[in-house]
């Protein structure tokens, strides 16, 4: 699932250190000196051997603005230093992480539990809390390998036998990322003055701007040899503003602005020139009619296919989803066919820092499991050639390619980083709306749709329901075949099955763009990016978008009271 998701201060470029300044360093001490004795004592400590164990700790902090109607609501500083393991007994071939099935599914649990360690760096105080967690891990690593051997005796055989871990070769890289705390007075102020702007207008219900900041660094080492400190800054500044129309339906309008340093962020004109077009697109949707159901041609603006990317197809390209039994497999056993147009190619490169200028959120050096992030091609000229893979082997993919994923807590599973869509014939964007209007013709269709923002979107990936995906427009356009003006509606969501969806991609613009944001999945909330041009879809599925039935206000708001 994929959502969007901050004066003058410099962010220092990441350091990397000497060999005498990682000595010094008691985080990456205490892991290990802790992880070297623990892995000697637990190896041969019960029948069943430990033969993997790695330590992820992450140190961060964060601070978060929020104001509304000219006043500050929220103004709170958290820091947290997180501890993830993953303990593994036995072999590669068969441990306590393989998937339990059927009526046992209930009995399996993560491997990671989210755990907190001391926040000062002492190193004996980091060392006892790291072999407190580690001793219960072990444990419960021994119990559902228990589990799992006996899982496997009464239940089918699986589609895919792959190993559940596979090697990889040890890493060695250290560099701090730190970012120098903001102006946090002319902050408080600027948002003041930001929130106070949407207050003059009866028909805005609730509103409200926000900046947030977080400075990571994450430690990864493993029995393997890994020793690594790598990190990120996330910055956002975010405005909303929300309405509700006389049928119930809730209409929102914002916009995200996601960079890794304070100089990124927009100056507060540019804020307050989108935010005067996000008042004004608002107050149109209000009297905006609702879509009926349609299916027909229709356009996504850059931005908005980014995420349709994501949703229809990125998320059916991590690996475990082609091995997993309770998954769809959508696409396991097609590479080397044709899953698209032809013009179509796709991969993921965490690897990559901007895109013309602007930051991408789904930047990393290394994952969750300390494998080189590196680019994954996934499609070349609309035929499967590959899958996201984090340590978990599946059929013909025997290796990470450095997409292992998590949030601290949870397991770490294959997951996007930077999506990347590139078309390799291309027209302006006035030309792709010609061929809009001339396929609506060709089916016969008054009018084709033109979807120019997405809030987000999810999908279903699981046998046990529909393997269906929904996206959620915020801003639709009617372009009619007989020269009408455009016409703004509302209240449809995109809806369709991967395979065929995909295949009705039939063109594309020259106007490539960033959506930054944050996806949530089963390990977790992770930043990612997606890079799309404005496409031409043949033939798109929309409904009628869920409503409440409440009324809007019966009162106007206080500042507006007659």
């Amino acid at each position: 699932m994929f959502k969007l998701l901050l004066s003058l201060s410099v962010l220092l470029s990441p350091a990397v250190l000497s060999a005498s300044e990682e000595a010094k360093d008691p985080y990456m001490n205490a892991l290990v000196k802790e992880l070297d004795r623990s892995f000697a004592g637990f190896r041969n400590a019960e029948k069943t051997p430990l033969y993997y164990l790695g330590y992820e700790l992450t140190v961060s902090k964060y601070h978060y603005l929020s104001a509304k109607f000219g006043a500050l609501d929220a103004d709170s500083e958290q820091r947290g230093n997180k501890l993830d393991i993953d303990m593994r007994v036995n072999t590669m071939g068969l441990d306590n992480t393989h998937q339990v099935k059927g009526n046992m599914a209930w009995a399996s649990s993560t491997q990671s539990q989210d755990l907190p360690v001391a926040l000062e760096g002492d190193e004996n105080a980091l060392r006892a809390r790291i072999w407190e967690y580690t001793d219960k891990a072990f444990k419960k690593a021994q119990e559902n390998f228990t589990k799992v051997k006996m899982n496997k005796a009464v239940t089918a055989a699986e589609d895919d036998p792959s190993p559940d871990f596979s090697p990889a070769g040890a890493e060695n890289f250290y560099e701090t990322v730190e970012l120098q705390a903001p102006d946090l007075a002319a902050w408080r102020e600027r948002l003041k003055k930001h929130s106070a702007r949407m207050a003059g207008y009866s028909f805005i219900y609730d509103s409200g701007v926000t900046v947030s900041y977080e400075n990571e660094n994450r430690y990864l080492v493993n029995s393997e040899g890994t020793r690594v400190k790598t990190g990120n800054n996330y910055i956002t500044l975010t405005y909303y503003l929300t309405s509700r129309t006389t049928d119930g339906m809730e209409l929102s309008r914002g916009e995200h602005y996601n960079t890794d340093s304070f100089a990124g962020l927009p100056s507060a004109g540019k804020v307050d020139a989108d935010m005067d077009r996000s008042i004004a697109e608002l107050k149109a949707l209000k009297d905006a009619p609702v879509v009926e159901p349609y299916s027909g041609p229709a356009i996504l603006k850059a931005r908005a296919a980014g995420v349709y990317f994501h949703e229809i197809i990125g998320h059916r390209l991590e690996g475990h989803r082609q091995k997993l039994e309770d998954s769809g497999q959508t696409f396991a056993k097609k590479v080397g066919q044709k899953v698209t147009s032809d013009i179509i190619t796709l991969y993921d490169d965490p690897n990559l820092t901007e895109f013309r200028g602007v930051p991408l959120r789904g930047h990393y050096r290394y994952d969750d499991e300390g494998v080189k992030a590196r680019r994954v091609s996934l499609v070349e000229n609309g035929v499967l050639k590959g899958f996201l893979m984090n340590r978990s082997p599946i059929r013909g993919f025997a290796a990470s390619n450095g997409h292992g994923r998590r949030s601290s807590g949870l397991p770490t599973v294959a997951r996007m980083g930077n999506l990347v869509m590139k078309a390799s014939v291309t027209s302006t964007y006035p030309e792709l709306r010609g061929q809009l209007i001339a396929e609506c013709r060709k089916q016969n269709k008054p009018f084709g749709l033109v979807f120019e923002d997405i809030s987000g979107g999810f999908t279903n990936t699981n046998r046990g329901g529909a393997q269906a995906f929904k996206v959620l427009p915020l801003l639709v356009y009617k372009v009619y075949t007989d020269g009408r003006p455009d016409e703004m509606v509302r209240g449809v969501d995109i809806v369709g099955t991967p395979i065929t969806s995909f295949s009705k991609i039939s063109a594309a613009a020259d106007d490539d763009a960033v959506f930054n944001g944050t996806c949530g999945a089963e390990s977790g909330w992770v930043p990612v990016s997606s890079v799309s041009p404005s496409v031409l879809i043949s033939e798109l599925e929309v409904e009628k978008s869920e409503k409440s039935q409440e009324k809007p206000p019966v009162l106007e708001p206080p500042l507006h009271d007659k």
